[in-house]
C-alpha cells in the first residue's frame, strides 16, 4: 500500500486517502453543492481506478491463496461501525489511510493530531464495549 500511495504522490502530487474517494464517487449521482465541488469533479475519474486497484489487489492477495480471515462479528455492528467511521473521516477531514499514511509521510502536524485521536477514541471505544460486554 505504502508503494502504491507513493506512486500516486509522485505521479499526481495527490494524496491517496480513501474517503475523499467517497465523495468524489457521490459527484456522479448527486447535484448538491457539496459533491458539486471541482475537486471532486475533477479527481472522479482517477479516484475509481484507484479504488478499482485496491479492490483488484485484495482479489489478487485472496486468489494467490494468501490467508485471509473472516469476521466473526454480526452484519449490524459492521454497518454502525461504517457509518460512525464515515462520520469520523469527514469530521476529521480525511480517514485514517489519508492520514495515517499520506498526512504522517508528508509530515502534517494535522495529520499526527488525527492519528492520535483515532487511535485515542478507538482504544477507548473498544474498552468500553469489552467492559459492557458488547
Amino acid at each position: 500500500m505504502g508503494l502504491g500511495v507513493a506512486l500516486l504522490y509522485v505521479a499526481t502530487g495527490r494524496p491517496g486517502g480513501v474517503s475523499t474517494f467517497f465523495s468524489s464517487s457521490w459527484s456522479w449521482l448527486l447535484n448538491t453543492p457539496f459533491f458539486r465541488q471541482a475537486a471532486f469533479l475533477e479527481s472522479r475519474r482517477w479516484r475509481v481506478v484507484y479504488a478499482l486497484g485496491l479492490l483488484l489487489g485484495g482479489g489478487l492477495y485472496v486468489m494467490l491463496g494468501m490467508s485471509v480471515e473472516a469476521s466473526h462479528i454480526p452484519a449490524w455492528k459492521l454497518a454502525i461501525g461504517g457509518l460512525l467511521i464515515g462520520f469520523g473521516a469527514r469530521l476529521g477531514g480525511g480517514c485514517t489511510s489519508g492520514h495515517g499514511i499520506c498526512g504522517m509521510a508528508a509530515l502534517s502536524g494535522g495529520s499526527f493530531l488525527m492519528v492520535i485521536t483515532f487511535l485515542g477514541a478507538g482504544i477507548v471505544t473498544a474498552s468500553l464495549l469489552k467492559w459492557l460486554g458488547v
